[in-house]
């Protein structure tokens, strides 16, 4: 009995973590990259095929607008040994100033200040760079759900 009952309470947990991780109705940004909604402007993180992280800045009409004052770091990778990405400015992006390590999922932390002297916005997540089944995006990005 005892057994049965830790064995629904797992499965029971790891529904909701795979529910919560794939939530359907979301929205991408407009790169097809995660939309990051706790800051204002929102953002976007994006990686692309050079494995560099790309943050763009979207308008509430989910349009690209020129990142301003904003510093963003991001930390990724294995914890022992975790990657640190600073961020340039290139057009209306800023680009990781070097490419994420190898491998298609780990744990990563998004800060973003959105100028100085303001509160820094952390978002955790795992980057899992697999395409999903169902929907265009990498599995970090999919709204559809599945």
């Amino acid at each position: 009995m005892k057994t049965l009952l830790i064995t629904t309470l797992l499965v029971l947990t790891s529904s909701f973590n795979l529910a919560q991780a794939h939530e359907p109705g979301g929205k991408a940004g407009p790169t097809g990259g995660k939309l990051i909604t706790e800051v204002a402007p929102n953002a976007e993180f994006f990686v692309n095929k050079d494995r560099k992280v790309e943050i763009r800045f979207i308008s509430d009409k989910n349009k690209v607008i020129a990142p301003g004052e904003q510093v963003v770091s991001v930390v990724l990778g294995d914890r022992s040994a975790p990657t640190k990405l600073a961020f340039i400015k290139d057009g209306n992006k800023l680009v990781s100033d070097k490419a994420i390590p190898a491998g298609n999922e780990m744990p990563t932390v998004v800060q973003i200040k959105a100028k100085a002297g303001e509160k820094t916005v952390s978002k955790k997540f795992n980057l899992n760079l697999s395409s999903c089944p169902t929907c265009k995006n990498a599995e970090y990005a999919c709204i559809c759900g599945h």
